[in-house]
């Protein structure tokens, strides 16, 4: 399978990998991932916990296509939440 694929400045082949999802059960909220991108592919949500009834917030991804696989946000989250994946062509 073909991926996309881009070049660092430097000229070395780079695949680029997409946030994919984020893992609430490891979200705490924190917003580190949300002030790293410059896309405003983050947002928070709130998360309803049903069996205490209370509620925390925690980061979603709201606008998939503004992402350019940089991953900074996955580089930036304390818990490791993010999954990413390259963009098949």
């Amino acid at each position: 399978m073909a991926y996309l694929t881009g070049k660092t400045r430097g000229g070395a082949d780079w695949t680029p990998t997409f946030a994919e999802a984020i893992d609430p059960a490891k979200c705490i909220g924190c917003g580190r991932c949300y002030k790293s991108c410059s896309r405003q592919v983050l947002g928070p949500e709130d998360l309803i916990d049903e069996e205490t009834d209370s509620t925390r917030m925690i980061m979603t991804i709201v606008k998939t296509d503004n992402c350019i696989g940089c991953a900074g946000c996955g580089v930036a989250c304390p818990k490791k939440c993010f999954s990413f994946k390259p963009m098949a062509v």
